[in-house]
């Protein structure tokens, strides 16, 4: 890794106070604080550029680490994902609960999905995928207000202890890098 990356490094912790010291390295991952202290999550339910669901179609694809825009949803990247590809299917429409949704857009978000995970398994070959929507906020939806699908891939021992132990996700791809890949197999045929 060279220096000024903006990944994670290993730092080992030699400041007086700071802990017990016990000779393990410590991977900081301070991006995860700005999820933690709610950045880019919405005041209210309210639609408009509130809700980073309504406002991400109005970014470019790269800024707003767009896949796919469809007709009635669009797919893209989790700004704090679980794994690498974690990403998710959102009607441009904005509605809290799948029962409101009309038929073309379960039927869309459905389709998307299944595009979704063969892009990623032609991309980085997981194997196997968690699917879901949590549905309120007492069901885990980080933003409860607009609809959003969950596809993880997932890979054998992913779950390992940084995640139990620590606390801590290792992603060893930038946002932007695997944004890229999943866009350029996606679209095959842009330019």
């Amino acid at each position: 890794m060279s220096e000024g990356d903006d990944a994670p490094q290993p730092v080992a912790v030699a400041q007086a106070g700071v802990g017990e010291p016990d000779g393990l390295q410590r991977l900081w991952t301070p991006h995860r604080m700005a999820y933690i202290e709610g950045e880019n999550k919405p005041a209210d339910g309210a639609a408009g550029h509130g809700c980073p669901f309504c406002r991400i179609p109005t970014l470019g694809d790269a800024e707003g680490l767009l896949l796919h825009r469809g007709r009635r949803v669009f797919a893209v990247l989790n700004l704090y994902p679980y794994n690498p590809g974690h990403l998710m299917v959102c009607p441009y429409r904005h509605v809290a609960d799948y029962t409101e949704l009309d038929g073309d857009e379960v039927l869309e978000v459905a389709e998307v999905t299944r595009r979704a995970m063969r892009t990623i398994r032609a991309v980085s070959a997981p194997d196997g995928f968690n699917l879901g929507m949590n549905q309120g906020a007492v069901a885990g939806a980080g933003i409860a207000a607009h609809l959003h699908q969950h596809v993880v891939p997932r890979w054998g021992g992913d779950a390992n202890f940084m995640p139990v132990v620590a606390r801590t996700k290792v992603l060893p791809q930038l946002l932007a890098q695997t944004r890229d890949l999943l866009a350029t197999a996606w679209h095959p045929d842009d330019p």
